[in-house]
């Protein structure tokens, strides 16, 4: 079967960020199938551009054995939002250009944010004459909304609610929480017969726990103090600010740190931010390749999940969680909604603090520092659960079972 992804975002090779879709593709490549991915050349997480295709609109790599082809972004994309939406404008047509240039596919997946993938995967279909499939990692515009970056009333959200609403008519919609699954079925976008829910998973062969005392604590110096840390990006919808005020709060307690593992927009204001507080129990690591991820988490007592005080991020659970659960190091989780509902709830993996709410945050992360059994406990039982719930090949294996029914069925 020869499968086609678009997805603006597919990590290079050493890049650090969320590698859903890399894992997959190595899953699918190892069972047979040929798989080719239409992804961009402009890191997410550092905004930088890859190696050697500087100045061309498209190149043709390889990782492992699978094909990628690097469509052209704009370096402006991490400049400011207008770059970024001038960068998306761009990225539409070079992955088109991909698209038409990859060859034929016998299913297309188009993952979105951002949503303008949908445009190159609808055309890659219809090309090809084949089924697709429309996967919703982040309800978009909606969250854009939600955080301020766009307008309700703009003609551009206007016309994003109308690519969604269309991209909803794909062969199938593959939602990665049961919430995103609820709300596109409620809002009459797609069926329940065609919502599929194919979570994010914990790759349980990069992540696994590992022993506290690594090369990761003896470089930042962090000897025997409690270490939170938090992974991911240091963007506007993060909202990182919390982890500095809830800093603030544990100023008294030289025995605790918190650790950033990241970058994004807003790490350079952060990182003013906390120099102009004055506060020494706060750390940014920078970003760090995927496979050195395991030995960082591994480091920390803690794991932090925190994004802005927002509607539309109940209905997602970022991938850090299963990062933190597959390393059995319990979680401090400020998003309501379905990531609280899983950490705190199925895998009773970590304890719940209100976002946006550096108190309730430095409660959290405190309760835990004093507490080296509920630690352990929480830890363990979120290793188990991921173990039996949420290993990558699981996840690959059912989604590749429906892109086979679809084939068979077309």
């Amino acid at each position: 079967m020869r499968i086609t992804v678009i997805h603006q975002y597919y990590l290079a090779p050493g890049e650090p960020g969320i590698s859903r879709f890399n894992e997959m593709a190595r899953t699918w490549t190892a069972a047979g199938h040929k798989v080719t991915v239409i992804a961009g050349n402009v890191s997410l997480s550092t905004g930088r551009t890859h190696d050697g295709t500087r100045g061309r609109l498209l190149v043709r790599t390889m990782d492992g054995q699978v094909t990628v082809w690097r469509a052209h972004v704009p370096s402006l994309y991490s400049k400011s939002y207008l770059g970024r939406r001038l960068a998306y404008a761009v990225f539409t047509l070079t992955a088109c250009l991909a698209a038409l240039r990859s060859g034929r596919a016998d299913v297309v997946i188009a993952t979105s944010p951002p949503l303008v993938v949908v445009i190159a995967g609808w055309l890659k279909a219809k090309v090809s004459r084949s089924p697709w499939v429309f996967e919703v990692r982040d309800l978009w515009p909606e969250s854009a909304v939600t955080t301020g970056v766009v307008s309700a009333r703009s003609p551009m959200t206007r016309f994003f609610y109308w690519l969604e609403a269309r991209a909803c008519g794909a062969s199938r919609v593959v939602a990665l929480t049961p919430a995103i699954a609820r709300n596109i079925v409620e809002r009459g976008l797609a069926p329940t017969g065609r919502v599929v829910i194919l979570p994010n998973a914990a790759d349980l062969g990069l992540f696994a726990p590992g022993p506290r005392e690594n090369a990761v604590r003896r470089e930042f110096g962090w000897d025997q103090k409690i270490v939170a840390m938090y992974t991911g990006a240091h963007g506007r919808a993060n909202a990182l600010t919390q982890l500095l005020d809830a800093a603030d709060r544990l100023r008294h307690r030289s025995d605790l740190m918190i650790a950033l593992v990241g970058d994004g927009q807003q790490r350079r204001v952060l990182e003013a931010e906390a120099q102009r507080r004055g506060l020494t129990n706060v750390v940014f690591c920078g970003p760090q390749p995927k496979e050195r991820m395991s030995e960082f988490v591994n480091a920390a007592d803690i794991g932090l999940a925190v994004l802005q005080r927002n509607p539309t991020f109940r209905t997602v659970y970022p991938n850090k969680l299963f990062d933190y659960m597959a390393c059995a190091r319990p979680i401090v989780v400020a998003i309501d909604g379905a990531a609280r509902e899983l950490v705190c709830d199925e895998a009773k993996a970590g304890i719940y603090a209100v976002p946006e709410d550096g108190e309730a945050i430095a409660t959290a992360i405190t309760t835990l520092a004093d507490d080296p059994d509920l630690r352990h406990r929480l830890g363990q039982s979120g290793r188990k659960w991921v173990e039996k719930n949420s290993s990558r090949e699981r996840v690959a294996a059912h989604y590749l079972e429906m892109l086979e029914g679809l084939v068979a069925g077309r």
